[in-house]
This record gives structure tokens, C-alpha cells and sequence, in this order.
């Protein structure tokens, strides 16, 4: 494949950190669609669920509201910045954040229900074992919500870029690689309003 990634970990958290401030006023109008791909996930009362690659944690509020109270929520990020940015737009009250890589999580096997990951997968330097170890953390049956506020030719669009047939976001690509990591392909959506690749933990 063509368009794998090859960020290192040091360089995923520079280009993070330089944009870390700004980067919910660049984004304002994401939260309802970060809200309807949380949705998506099925969060029952009292779930235990992982942002992975939080970044400023947009998603934590709606992960929280999911959950509810006597569930937990955790927001794991590799650059400090994020966080920081999470922690200051009020979102650490919500869930317990993680500097952590999300390829090398510290939680022990099948500790959770469900994982959601908003633009994760483009940086992952090591896509089948970053998948596998969101595997590893979740229980069988349990679920992963790969997810972006716009789909993938809107995306590419933003970067002045085309799509190439070798992009893991693509279904034809993406469904081997996650059978491969130990999930399901169950749904899968790519309009311009939303990226959704919806997968269930076999086991």
C-alpha cells in the first residue's frame, strides 16, 4: 500500500504540539459529529471507554454523557500540549487523561468496553499493531469506533491532496487490516459529513 504512514511517535507529537493551542477554535463546528460518532458506539450505563489519541478531547463530554456517572472514561494522548488544551477547555472533569501511546497502552487486557478513535489511524507509524493493541485492551464484544468529522475526499480536499487507492481508510484496505488486529468490520460510512468505521472485538 502506497499511502501508508510513517510518523514517528517524536514526530506525531511535534506536529501536535505546535497546533495544540489553537486547534479547537480551527475546528469550532465538530461537536455535534463528534457526538453522533460516540453515538454510534452503543455506550451503555457504567461502560469503561478509551479516547485514543484524545487530543484536546472534544469527544470526552459526549463519552461521559454515554457512560454516566459510574462509568469510566479515559482520554489517552501522546503530546502534552493536548492534554493541557483538554485539561483547559474544562474536558479533564469528564475523564482521566492518559499521556500515553496509544500503541503501548497502560491498561491490562480486555479492561475496557470500547475505544473511540477520532483521526487516530493516519498516525499510527505501525497501523496492524496499533489496531491490535486496542485489541488487546477491549473485551470480546466490545467495540471501536475509528472515526473523522468529515469524510475521506473532504479530508483530502482540506489537505489539497487525491485519494489513492493505497489509503487504510478505505474499505477494501481497512477490513483486512482490522480482521488482522482481531475485529469485525461492521459498519462502515464515508460521506463528506462523516468518516465512521465501526468494528466489534472477536473472542
Amino acid at each position: 500500500m502506497t499511502d501508508h504512514h510513517t510518523d514517528q511517535p517524536h514526530d506525531v507529537r511535534t506536529f501536535f504540539a505546535a497546533r495544540a493551542a489553537d486547534w479547537d477554535a480551527r475546528f469550532p463546528d465538530d461537536g455535534p459529529a463528534y457526538a453522533a460518532g460516540v453515538a454510534e458506539l452503543e455506550l451503555r450505563a457504567g461502560d469503561r471507554v478509551l479516547d485514543a489519541g484524545c487530543g484536546t478531547g472534544r469527544a470526552l463530554p459526549a463519552l461521559r454523557d454515554a457512560v454516566g456517572p459510574r462509568g469510566t472514561v479515559l482520554g489517552a494522548d501522546l503530546t502534552p500540549e493536548m492534554l493541557a488544551a483538554a485539561v483547559r477547555a474544562g474536558r479533564g472533569r469528564d475523564a482521566g487523561l492518559l499521556l500515553a501511546d496509544v500503541t503501548r497502552l497502560p491498561l491490562r487486557d480486555a479492561a475496557l468496553d470500547a475505544v473511540f478513535a477520532a483521526g487516530l489511524l493516519s498516525h499510527l507509524p505501525d497501523s496492524a499493531g496499533g489496531l491490535g493493541e486496542l485489541a488487546r485492551v477491549v473485551r470480546p464484544g466490545g467495540r471501536l469506533a475509528l472515526f473523522h468529522p468529515v469524510g475521506r475526499a473532504a479530508l483530502a480536499a482540506r489537505k489539497g491532496r487525491a485519494l489513492t487507492p493505497g489509503d487504510l481508510r478505505a474499505e477494501p484496505n481497512l477490513r483486512p487490516l482490522l480482521a488482522a488486529a482481531g475485529w469485525d468490520l461492521i459498519r462502515y460510512v464515508d460521506e463528506d459529513a462523516c468518516y465512521l468505521a465501526l468494528a466489534l472485538r472477536r473472542g
